[in-house]
């Protein structure tokens, strides 16, 4: 596992807190946080995962050097797939 450098997760920081939970997405925000995918897929990353429920308003799929797993989609998508597997057992 690795992680970004300090002055790293203090921009993708500032950017969860700053903007994302304040509702504002930026392209050069979203342009930092690929910068940052691209500097530890470098260092050996193979995939990124979108720990923080904010990040998937700025960064998809598409805009990843490397395959990215987002944690909200992932839960909803249990969620939704638990759901629907109690409402068949009823």
């Amino acid at each position: 596992m690795l992680i970004p450098l300090k002055k790293e997760v203090e921009l993708v920081n500032h950017i969860i807190y700053d903007e994302l939970c304040l509702g504002i997405i930026k392209d050069e925000s979203r342009e930092t946080y690929i910068e940052i995918i691209k500097s530890l897929k470098e260092k050996g990353a193979e995939r990124v995962i979108l720990s923080c429920t904010e990040i998937g308003l700025l960064l998809q799929q598409k805009d990843s050097p490397l395959p990215v797993f987002d944690t909200t989609y992932i839960h909803a998508n249990a969620a939704a797939v638990a759901a629907t597997l109690t409402e068949l057992k009823s």
